[in-house]
């Protein structure tokens, strides 16, 4: 019975992947990756340039050393335009493997971005951002380590059965291109919020295996908002929430952090985060359903931020997992020589 739960398992994966139909990958501390969030997104910070490292395990519960792993690597910049307004530029680079097949995806990117001040006044700003981004990426696949729920011989798996699939190529690379828009406004230096919407994969590359068919890539639209608000000068709230949508799947990830200002005098910076959030998606068979809860925490000190976050799995799957889900690490470094615009953007 195991062998069999296995091969139909095995089977409805690579149908899964070869259709390309599930979403994008994902972290659950997006709020820390920006350029993943939105191209629009890049350059705006505080300071001239971000270094972003990101890392994500899951599911290593249930698939051991098969887990679903992904990491991302970015930098970007702001450079001032007139009086006021600015220029971003970025790069990002990730990978994701998954599975027994090992289906795996790596995709670089550059994204530009120009913020235009529509308002304000010394202590007040609004900004309206626009970006684009455009990249290679290429998908891989290991179809020796396939097993198909037709190979099953009286509860053994037996390779010596034929699959009658017919995939053409193990990897291919393709195109990607994307767009988006944001809207942030400081209402003062510790109350500031932002909203913001993108589109990815505009030109729906071809993610099919074999040369017989074409499958496009679907285009995933995205939604998000959040903020900083402090009470006092030393505790305050972070709210965020994003929403994507991508094909047939969706994802609503809301939840906030709260926020102690640690920093002495005003010459460092010291602030510290503990935050709940909630996955909430679309399943097989089910609409809609509570994925994950995850417990997150962030630390910033001067020019380094430091984020790790852990998933509680609370959907059926966690049969199967135990409840476990996965860990995430993020880790930021700013590079503030110089610049003098301090409220000039929130703090991601």
């Amino acid at each position: 019975m195991k062998i069999k739960q296995f091969c139909i398992a095995a089977g409805l994966l690579l149908t899964t992947a070869i259709s390309a139909v599930a979403q994008d990958i994902h972290f659950s501390q997006y709020y820390m990756s920006p350029a993943l969030l939105n191209p629009a997104m890049v350059g705006v910070m505080n300071c001239n340039g971000r270094f972003i490292v990101n890392y994500r395990s899951q599911w290593a519960s249930a698939l051991k050393s098969k887990q679903f792993s992904t990491y991302s690597a970015a930098y970007d910049m702001a450079i001032p335009v007139g009086r006021s307004d600015f220029f971003g530029g970025g790069i990002n680079l990730w990978g994701d493997k998954a599975g027994s097949l090992d289906f795996a995806t790596t995709q670089a990117k550059l994204s530009l971005s120009y913020s235009k001040r529509m308002g304000g006044s010394r202590r007040q700003s609004h900004y309206l951002v626009i970006g684009g981004e455009g990249g290679l990426a290429q998908r891989s696949i290991d179809f020796l380590n396939a097993r198909y729920p037709v190979q099953n011989d009286n509860g053994q798996y037996n390779p010596g059965i034929p699959s009658y699939e017919n995939y053409t190529n193990n990897s291919f690379l393709f195109g990607d291109v994307g767009a988006g828009l944001l809207w942030f406004s400081n209402l003062d230096q510790n109350t500031n919020f932002h909203i913001g919407m993108a589109a990815t994969h505009l030109n729906r590359a071809n993610q099919s295996f074999t040369s017989e068919r074409f499958e496009g890539l679907y285009t995933k639209f995205t939604v998000h908002a959040g903020g900083e608000f402090m009470f006092t000068k030393k505790v305050g709230l972070v709210p965020n929430i994003a929403f994507w949508t991508q094909g047939p799947s969706f994802e609503l990830n809301p939840g906030t952090a709260l926020k102690f200002n640690l920093s002495k005098n005003r010459r460092e910076y010291q602030a510290f985060q503990v935050g709940l959030w909630t996955r909430l998606a679309n399943h097989y068979q089910n609409t809609f359903t509570t994925d994950a809860v995850i417990l997150t925490t962030r630390f910033d000190y001067n020019n380094v931020g430091l984020g790790f976050s852990y998933d509680a799995n609370i959907s059926e799957f966690n049969a199967a997992t135990g409840g476990n889900g996965g860990f995430e690490f993020n880790l930021q470094y700013k590079i503030c020589n110089g610049f003098k615009r301090p409220d000039y953007c929130p703090n991601f």
